[in-house]
C-alpha cells in the first residue's frame, strides 16, 4: 500500500511539472498567456429593434471617446474594432442594402482625436451622397466637440431635453517634466537637425516662438471645425459661429436658441418624426451587431464580454503615441 501511495504522489508531481512546462513553453513562444472568455469577433448581423416592414433605418452608435483605437477589456483582451473601422463596416453593409432608407447616428461622446472625428464625418457625408438618403443625429447625454463635429454630417440634429452639446474647439496637451527632472537630478541631452525638432519634448518648456507655432496649428484645426459647421448649418453665418465656438458647452435649450441643433426630442419622438419625414407607412429600426452585442431596444448598449489576460493590463486611457494628440474633445 505504501508503495502505491508513493507511486501516486510521484505521478502527481510529474503531472504538475508537465503542466508548468507547457505553460512556460507557451509564454516563451507567444510572449503571453491569455484566456479568452468571449467568442472571437465575427461579422456584423442585422437585428430589428422596433417597427416592421421592408423599409429600414439603421441605428449606428458614436459612443465614447472618438478614436480608431481597438476596444479592449480592462485586462487587455480585444472586445471590438476601432471606431473608424466599425463605422466604415456599418456604412458598407448599409450601402449594399436597397431597403435602407436612412441612417440615425446615436451620439454619446465628449469628442476625440481631430483626425478620427474628421474621418468619421467624411465617411458618413460621402455615404449619404452615394446612397442619396438622409442622416439624422440623436444626442443622448453628450455630443461635445468631436461628437458635435460628427453630427454635422446629419440633415437634422435632435437632442434630449437634458443633453449637453457644443464645446466647439481644439485642445492639445504637452507634458512638461522639467521641474521633476531637476528634482531627481536627471537630464536629457538632445542632438537635433533643426531648432524646433524637439519643440514638443516633455523634458523642457516651450520657447515663445514654439508656443506660436503650436498655437497656429491649433488655430488652423479650429478654423476647419468652424468651416465644417458653416457648410452644414445654413441657419448660421460665420461670425455667429465664431462667437459660439469659444469652447463652452451648451444645454439643449441654449443649443436650440443658438441654432446649433434642430429639435429637442426623446429617442422615440425622433423616431416618429423620422418616419413622417421619410413618408414611410411602416419603418423598421435595425442595428448591425456582433455576437454578444445584442441590443433589445433603442436605449440599450452592448455588454462588454469578460476576459482574462495574464500578461497585459490595459486601463484604456494611456495614449498609444508619445507625442501630443490634437483633440476635438471636451475636457472639463
Amino acid at each position: 500500500m505504501n508503495g502505491s501511495n508513493s507511486y501516486l504522489e510521484s505521478f502527481k508531481r510529474l503531472s504538475w511539472v508537465g503542466v508548468l512546462s507547457v505553460m512556460i513553453l507557451v509564454i516563451g513562444f507567444s510572449g503571453c498567456l491569455s484566456i479568452q472568455l468571449s467568442p472571437k469577433l465575427g461579422s456584423l448581423k442585422e437585428k430589428t429593434i422596433s417597427g416592421k416592414g421592408h423599409d429600414k433605418v439603421v441605428l449606428m452608435d458614436i459612443n465614447g471617446v472618438i478614436s480608431n483605437k481597438k476596444q479592449v477589456s480592462t485586462l487587455g483582451t480585444q472586445t471590438g474594432v476601432g471606431m473608424v473601422d466599425r463605422v466604415r463596416e456599418i456604412l458598407k453593409k448599409a450601402e449594399n442594402d436597397n431597403d435602407v432608407k436612412a441612417l440615425i447616428l446615436r451620439i454619446n461622446s465628449p469628442g476625440g482625436t481631430v483626425t478620427s472625428s474628421d474621418i468619421i464625418y467624411h465617411e458618413i457625408s460621402t455615404f449619404k451622397e452615394r446612397k442619396n438618403i438622409k442622416v439624422y443625429a440623436v444626442v443622448m447625454d453628450l455630443a461635445a466637440s468631436g461628437g458635435y463635429y460628427v453630427a454635422q454630417a446629419a440633415d437634422r440634429i435632435f437632442v434630449h431635453p437634458t443633453s449637453l452639446t457644443g464645446s466647439i474647439g481644439v485642445i492639445a496637451l504637452k507634458m512638461n517634466l522639467s521641474g521633476l527632472m531637476d528634482k531627481v537630478g536627471v537630464d536629457f541631452e538632445v542632438v537635433k537637425s533643426g531648432e524646433h525638432k524637439d519643440f514638443l519634448s516633455p523634458f523642457r518648456s516651450l520657447t515663445d516662438d514654439e508656443h506660436l507655432i503650436f498655437q497656429k496649428t491649433i488655430d488652423s484645426l479650429h478654423q476647419r471645425f468652424v468651416s465644417t459647421i458653416e457648410d452644414n448649418r445654413k441657419q448660421l453665418n460665420r461670425d455667429e459661429i465664431e462667437k459660439l465656438a469659444d469652447g463652452r458647452i451648451y444645454t439643449s435649450q441654449q443649443a436650440l436658441d443658438a441654432k446649433l441643433i434642430d429639435q429637442i426630442a426623446y429617442m422615440d419622438e425622433a423616431e416618429e418624426f423620422i418616419q413622417k419625414d421619410l413618408r414611410l407607412d411602416e419603418m423598421r429600426l435595425v442595428i448591425y451587431h456582433r455576437a454578444g452585442q445584442y441590443k433589445s431596444n433603442i436605449y440599450s448598449s452592448p455588454p462588454v464580454p469578460p476576459s482574462i489576460n495574464f500578461n497585459f493590463v490595459n486601463l484604456n486611457f494611456i495614449p498609444e503615441t508619445p507625442g501630443p494628440n490634437f483633440m476635438y474633445l471636451w475636457m472639463p
